[in-house]
C-alpha cells in the first residue's frame, strides 16, 4: 500500500505553479476543499485557470482567490452568489466560459475515465456551440464537447484513509465525485483521515488509486449561502 499522506494543505498544494489549469470540487459552498483554497492564497500563485461549477461568494471559496486577481478564466456553469466574479467578468477583467452544468459534469467526468470526447445536444444553436463539431444521431443535433485537461484536481471528502480511498457524504459529493481523479494530480482534503482496513469497501465512492496526496483538513466553516428557515409561530 502507498501512504498518500501530506502533512497539511500547504504541502498538498506543492507544486502548483502560475498559469495551471485547477479542478475544484464542490457547489456553491458545499463540499468546497476550503483548506487547500485558502493556501492557494497564501501562496500568491496566479494566472490560474479554474473550473469549479461556480465560484463561492465575495469572501469565501473560490471568492478569495479572486479579490486577489489569482485567476484569469473560470470555467462555471454560473455565477452565483459572487457579485466579485460578476463584476469580474462584466469589466473583461476576469475571462469566463460558461458551461451547461451536465455539460462541465460530463466534462470532468470524461477526463476522470480517460475519454476523450462526446456529444451532446446540451448547448446546440447557442453561443456553447460556436466553432464546435455538430453530428445528428437519430435526427438530432449534437455538438462535440472535449474532456477537460487539468493539471490538478482537487476534491472535498467526509472520510479517507492513508492509501486515498474516499466516502463522501450527502450532497457535499456533487463535482467532487467526477473530478477525483480528472487531473494530472488529485488532492484530497478530508474531514476525517483513518488508517487502511478502517473504511468499509462497500461503502467507499472513490479508490485510492485516483489520488495522489491526502491531508485532514481543520477549521471546517461548512457556510450556507442562503439560510431559508420558516417564522416562528
Amino acid at each position: 500500500m502507498i501512504d498518500k499522506r501530506v502533512k497539511n494543505a500547504t504541502e498538498a498544494i506543492e507544486g502548483i505553479k502560475d498559469g495551471m489549469t485547477l479542478m475544484l470540487g464542490g457547489f456553491g459552498l458545499c463540499g468546497i476543499p476550503e483548506n487547500s483554497i485558502n493556501a492557494l492564497v497564501e501562496s500568491d500563485v496566479k494566472e490560474l485557470t479554474c473550473i469549479s461549477n461556480n465560484a463561492g461568494v465575495d469572501d469565501f471559496g473560490l471568492g478569495l482567490l479572486l479579490q486577489k486577481k489569482q485567476i484569469k478564466k473560470m470555467i462555471s456553469s454560473y455565477v452565483g452568489e459572487n457579485a466579485e466574479f460578476e463584476r469580474q467578468m462584466l469589466s473583461g477583467e476576469l475571462d469566463v466560459e460558461l458551461t451547461p452544468q451536465g455539460t462541465l459534469a460530463e466534462k470532468c467526468r470524461a477526463a476522470q475515465a480517460g475519454i476523450p470526447a462526446f456529444y451532446t445536444p446540451a448547448g446546440f444553436g447557442t453561443e456553447v456551440a460556436e466553432g464546435k463539431e455538430v453530428k445528428d444521431f437519430k435526427g438530432k443535433p449534437h455538438i462535440l464537447e472535449h474532456a477537460y485537461e487539468a493539471d490538478y484536481s482537487i476534491v472535498k471528502a467526509w472520510k479517507g484513509d492513508h492509501a486515498g480511498n474516499l466516502i463522501f457524504k450527502g450532497s457535499a459529493r456533487n463535482f467532487n465525485h467526477p473530478m477525483a481523479g480528472a487531473g494530472k494530480i488529485t488532492i484530497a482534503e478530508v474531514e476525517e483521515l483513518v488508517a487502511p482496513g478502517e473504511l468499509d469497501p462497500n461503502q467507499i465512492h472513490i479508490p485510492g488509486i485516483m489520488i495522489q496526496r491526502i491531508f485532514q483538513g481543520e477549521n471546517f466553516e461548512k457556510r450556507i449561502e442562503q439560510r431559508t428557515v420558516r417564522k416562528k409561530d
